[in-house]
């Protein structure tokens, strides 16, 4: 996996332990690309020792349950993506806007105590994902593009048809996870789909799923 000028390549490429940034609803896959804007004290800090270190981050969502620590933080989900940082500029008034693109999943091992206001967390990377060849594989791609078609339509969207149809099916599949304006639970299950073609009909589930409920609430109001 290539991101920016680094290459990714086996587990060993990858830091044993990364700074995380939980964010609610937010999801960044391998290949994807994520901007950002960091405004928290404590997470510009992250991101100044980013620049400084390896520029990896971990996204990853908070629990779905809503659980806490001890000390107050959300619990975290099980599953996040790592990210490397290949974008940055500041704004003037305190922020930084970044970008990150996704190199591979990781599993949460431990989190780590240490004294800097960011959290950090023992990762075991998912090291599949840093095959990018292993992302072509076989997707009912008309099914997933009729899919999207009729929820453009519902939602009164366009979309670059010629662009979308030059995709290649793993860039295809993980942009539109990515751009899906679905919820935690959605998203997650997005992230956490073992393979290109459970995701893309995981996708297709939840695109069918909220057509059904547009068309539900359309009839109710007809009534």
């Amino acid at each position: 996996m290539q991101a920016g000028n680094a290459h990714y390549r086996v587990a060993e490429d990858i830091p044993p332990v990364v700074p995380i940034f939980p964010l609610s609803a937010a999801l960044l896959l391998p290949g994807g690309r994520m901007p950002l804007n960091i405004f928290e004290p404590r997470y510009l800090k992250m991101i100044d020792a980013a620049c400084g270190g390896d520029r990896l981050i971990g996204m990853i969502q908070p629990s779905l349950d809503g659980a806490t620590l001890g000390n107050g933080e959300p619990s975290l989900c099980a599953v996040g993506c790592l990210g490397r940082l290949v974008s940055f500029a500041e704004t003037g008034d305190g922020r930084y806007l970044i970008g990150l693109q996704g190199i591979c999943r990781f599993r949460v091992s431990e989190e780590i105590e240490h004294k800097a206001p960011y959290r950090l967390c023992r990762i075991a990377p998912f090291v599949s994902d840093l095959n990018e060849d292993a992302g072509s594989g076989e997707i009912d791609r008309p099914a997933l593009l009729k899919t999207l078609k009729a929820y453009l339509e519902v939602n009164e969207l366009d979309a670059d048809w010629e662009g979308v149809s030059r995709a290649e099916n793993a860039t295809l599949v993980n942009a539109l996870s990515m751009m899906s304006p679905y919820g935690a639970a959605e998203k997650q299950a997005l992230l956490e789909a073992p393979d290109l073609r459970t995701r893309a009909d995981t996708l297709i589930a939840i695109t069918e799923m909220a057509l059904a409920r547009s068309r539900d609430s359309f009839g109710s109001g007809l009534q």
